[in-house]
Order: C-alpha cells, then structure tokens, then sequence
C-alpha cells in the first residue's frame, strides 16, 4: 500500500495542472529577488551569461515565462540540444537553456557556448544547481562557466512559504482556513520540493476522502504519520 501511495504521490507531482506564469503571480522575496530583478534589468547586465539556480519548483521556469513576456527569446528543450544547429543562434537576442544536468553533452555545451559569445548573443541558463557545482570534465568548459553572472533562488523565506502554500492551494482549487496556513507554514520543512509535495498529498486526501482538510490531516502530514489514504 505504501509503493502505491508513492506512486501515486510521484505522478501528481510530475502532473502539469493549470496555473498562471504572470509575472504578478509571481511572489517576490529576498529568496528570489536578485534572480527577478537581474531579468527584469535585461540588457543592462555586468555579463551576457547567467546563470539562474535553485531547488526544483523555486520558480525558475515561470522568470523565464515572465522575461519572455517582455523580451523576445528563444528557448532551446536541453533534450533535443544534441540535434541543435548552433548556427541558427545568430538569429535571436535571447538564447535560454532550462533545466541543464549533468548529463548534458560538455564539448557541445562549451560549443555553445562559444558560439553564443561569437555571435555576441545574450544566455540565461537554469539549472537546480549553481553551473559551478557540477561535476565537468572539460576545462576549457569550467573556465568559460566562470564568466556566468550567477544568481542563487535561495530557500524559501517565512513570507514566500505562506505566499507559495496559498498559491498552489488555489492553483489546486482546495480551500482550508487562515489559521491552517499560518499553522503550516510555521512548520513545514523550508524547501520548495517539500511545500510542492505537502500540497500534492493535500490534494491527493481531498480527492479520495472528498472532504476538508482539518488540523489533524495536517498534523499528521506534516509530522510523517499519516498512514494511508
């Protein structure tokens, strides 16, 4: 029963339910501001690359939506990056790259790289860890990613929890009390992954049982004890 709840839990996280990417749904606070503001600042930047980083669902994909909303940009998918024609880049301002592993290809990353700095193009890349941190092999790839512009989406702060917590209730269309998300808030593990999943199981009990979330769901929840749905 438990793989089961698992499971279950694993594909409402990967399920792409409806929400807004606007930029006035996006909460700001000292966890993201720098990485809101250096793309708002666009092109006035100390550098033409930059990387954006931070814990999965830190809201990294929704700035990008945000920036390209106002600036005209084009966003390569890093899982048809091998197939890419680098020479097509001259023709775009903005080249994005969302969500870079480890497992990208390094001779190709630093090709394009290279070839973003001769065509004298502007790059934002994502990724869940600073590009610094990442295990590569190539040095002439390590040294190119020293010239990145580098800004950290920090852990969540006390205002961002609560704001993030309310939000993805509404985007989910569950309704609990104030006093509820205030009680959450004070209490649940400062990581966007975990609010993300706090809420999916949220969603997940009031699909089953079809009925509030009260206090003693989220006690239970909250403190790993909940032992089935």
């Amino acid at each position: 029963m438990e793989n089961k709840i698992k499971d279950l839990r694993q594909q409402l996280l990967n399920f792409e339910f409806s929400k807004s990417l606007s930029k006035n749904d996006f909460f700001v606070s000292e966890s993201n501001f720098y990485a809101y503001n250096l793309l708002l600042s666009w092109p006035k930047w100390e550098k033409k690359i930059i990387n954006i980083h931070g814990e999965r669902y830190s809201g990294k994909t929704h700035l990008i939506e945000i920036f390209l909303k106002k600036n005209k940009g084009l966003i390569i998918d890093v899982e048809k990056f091998k197939n890419y024609d680098l020479d097509k880049l001259r023709f775009n301002e903005n080249i994005i790259i969302d969500n870079i592993s480890d497992e990208i290809d390094e001779s190709l990353f630093y090709s394009f790289i290279d070839t973003i700095d001769k065509y004298n193009k502007f790059l934002i890349l994502t990724s869940n860890k600073s590009l610094n941190d990442f295990n590569f092999k190539l040095k002439d790839l390590k040294s190119r990613l020293k010239n990145c512009l580098f800004a950290e989406i920090q852990k969540p702060d006390d205002i961002l929890i609560q704001a993030l917590i309310t939000k993805n209730l509404a985007d989910y269309q569950i309704t609990i009390d104030s006093k509820l998300i205030d009680f959450i808030s004070k209490r649940i593990t400062r990581s966007f992954t975990k609010i993300r999943e706090f809420i999916c199981t949220i969603d997940e009990i009031s699909l089953k049982k079809k009925k509030p979330i009260n206090m003693k769901i989220i006690k239970e929840i909250l403190e790993g004890k909940l032992e089935k749905i």
